[in-house]
């Protein structure tokens, strides 16, 4: 719901890179050639699209997520309370959503460019250790001092924490996996992104709150607990040897020089398809964002609507959505591996999205029947998953060396939809209503369609399948 080997010189122009790379062969470490040997078939939970080396490192990323989306539900409420963070309601919502929203941006793109010159598994170290240490000053000190400037810096801080651990290992795991299986590996760690933020954390804090009778602030704790449970689980139970060892080739002289902090700049001009694919990755879930922001004052009844649905099943239907796409995660990994990266994302992520985005709207407020929402929303749900082997295909278009820059551009991208689809409803939703918004969204995915058939790679299983197939036609007319 919604989240990058080498440019060919032949696809220089067909797919928008800059130039002729080195061949594919030389371009990662040994192991990953490797693992993709033909002869080599999966063996136990490989069959499934999880790497064994990486197993532990998607069980750590789903429990630490988990922890972070506990409080995705009630945090704002618990900050105006008197005795929480004693805000107003906008002073809130400012804390928990700007500032945080910024943050993440900023890390999403860090998780890339740091992970490429110290090794992911670093970065998941630092991810880690920044949430507890940030959230332990954040509940103990920021809260009871009720200073909204003390609250927002160390919570806005903090932001910073979950990118740098779950998108880390999402580099790590992109890079080490044979190319047979970088779809679903995408698949996998979707699934276990979005299981943990904010299906199972919001699950969880329900069932602290409602049956166990926690208070907010003990299910706080209780966040803190999950969140260095599956940190320790990611940073230190994952036997995987490179995810030490910075992203690079021969080629890099200083692999870790801060310097390469610029190549999750420059390679936007270095190979224009990264900039489309990490255009391809906001637009991806922007209009997800933006929709659950703007529902409660076009479906329900928010600021004086004459809504059919109260906010109680607007929750609902929100963790329906989730729901589905979830489950939709694992099926387009696996998917794309067949049917191919590239064609799964244009044909069922942009084309699919762009149909059933405005038909969700105008159907829902057509029928005004809640059963008719849902059923529209999971089917967007599932397409929404039809982008998950964007994250496959962006870091098999680069060179070894900017990997990691690459899924920064990406990263960055899945940080910026959540600022990108509010402020799209900011700002045309009073002069267009909510249905002109939904003509935008559905336009901006149809642009999307248009820009993703660059985003073409002789790694993609499809471009594979085809050129198979032309080579095997082009040997049948000459017999």
């Amino acid at each position: 719901m919604n989240q990058p080997e080498t440019p060919r010189a032949a696809l220089g122009t067909a797919g928008g890179g800059d130039g002729a790379q080195p061949p594919h062969s030389a371009d990662g470490p040994p192991s990953a050639s490797a693992a993709d040997a033909p002869d080599q078939k999966p063996r136990g939970i490989e069959r499934l699209g999880i790497p064994r080396p990486l197993v532990w490192g998607f069980v750590g990323v789903l429990i630490y997520m988990i922890g972070d989306g506990v409080e995705i539900s009630y945090l704002t409420d618990y900050l105006q309370q008197p005795d929480g963070g004693g805000l107003a309601g906008g002073q809130a919502s400012f804390a928990t959503v700007t500032a945080y929203g910024i943050a993440v941006m900023v890390a999403s793109w860090f998780s890339g460019t740091l992970s490429a010159i110290w090794g992911p598994r670093r970065v998941m170290w630092l991810g880690a250790a920044w949430w507890v240490g940030f959230e332990i000053v954040f509940l103990f000190f920021a809260v009871p001092s009720q200073s909204l400037g003390f609250i927002a810096l160390i919570y806005g801080i903090r932001g910073f924490a979950y990118p740098l651990f779950a998108f880390a290992f999402l580099v790590w795991a992109q890079t080490t996996s044979p190319e047979r299986m970088r779809g679903s590996v995408a698949g996998w760690f979707w699934f276990a992104f979005t299981g943990g933020l904010p299906t199972l954390g919001a699950g969880v804090a329900a069932l602290a709150i409602g049956p166990l009778g926690m208070s907010l602030r003990d299910t706080l704790v209780l966040s803190l607990v999950l969140v260095a449970i599956g940190g320790a689980i990611g940073s230190f139970a994952v036997r995987e040897p490179q995810g030490l060892l910075p992203i690079a080739d021969a080629s890099v002289t200083e692999p870790r020089s801060y310097r390469r902090l610029l190549e999750g700049v420059d390679i936007l001009w270095r190979d224009k398809r990264t900039l489309a694919g990490g255009l391809v990755r906001i637009v991806n879930t922007a209009p997800q964002y933006g929709f659950f922001a703007m529902f409660p004052f076009t479906f329900g009844t928010a600021g004086d609507n004459d809504g059919f649905l109260s906010l109680a099943q607007i929750s609902t239907l929100t963790a329906i959505t989730y729901g589905a796409n979830i489950a939709a995660n694992l099926f387009f990994g696996v998917f794309g591996d067949y049917f191919g990266w590239r064609r799964t994302v244009t044909v069922f992520g942009c084309l699919g999205c762009a149909v059933a985005t405005p038909l969700w709207y105008f159907v829902s407020l057509a029928s005004e029947s809640f059963t008719v929402t849902v059923v529209l929303g999971c089917l967007y749900g599932v397409l929404l998953a039809g982008f998950v082997p964007l994250s496959a295909l962006m870091p098999s278009m680069v060179r070894h060396k900017d990997k990691g820059a690459s899924l920064a551009v990406l990263n960055f991208g899945a940080g910026g939809a959540a600022f990108v689809g509010p402020f799209l409803v900011t700002v045309c939703y009073p002069f267009i209503g909510g249905g002109g918004v939904a003509i935008v969204f559905g336009a901006l995915y149809l642009a999307v369609a248009l820009l993703s058939t660059r985003l073409k790679d002789p790694s993609d299983p499809g471009e594979r399948r085809r050129a198979a197939d032309n080579s095997g036609a082009a040997v049948g007319s000459t017999a």
